[in-house]
């Protein structure tokens, strides 16, 4: 069973296919990045692009988009939860691990 849970407001989702031009049903991937502020583990940062999945670790569907996260990154993560909610101050995504 897999411990890490991707959970991401319908908001946010909606956010990510009006940025990324989604108009069909897709995979999104979080994955790890050097580089970047504001990211679980000081010098990395999560990055995001579409791209079909090879091992999915975790998921979660919102209006036929596939987010994601793959086994070779959960590293990242420090056995926390990721949460994506949106940021209405900065309307755009917040990232909480919990």
């Amino acid at each position: 069973m897999n411990s890490l849970k991707l959970q991401i407001s319908k908001e946010a989702a909606k956010w990510y296919q009006k940025e990324l031009d989604i108009t069909e049903p897709t995979y999104l991937r979080f994955y790890v990045r050097y580089g970047g502020f504001g990211g679980n583990i000081p010098g990395f940062s999560l990055g995001i692009k579409k791209e079909n999945p090879e091992n999915i670790y975790s998921s979660a569907e919102i209006d036929n988009i596939i987010f994601y996260i793959e086994s070779k990154d959960v590293w990242y993560f420090e056995d926390n939860d990721l949460k994506i909610n949106m940021n209405r101050k900065l309307m755009e995504p917040d990232f909480k691990y919990i």
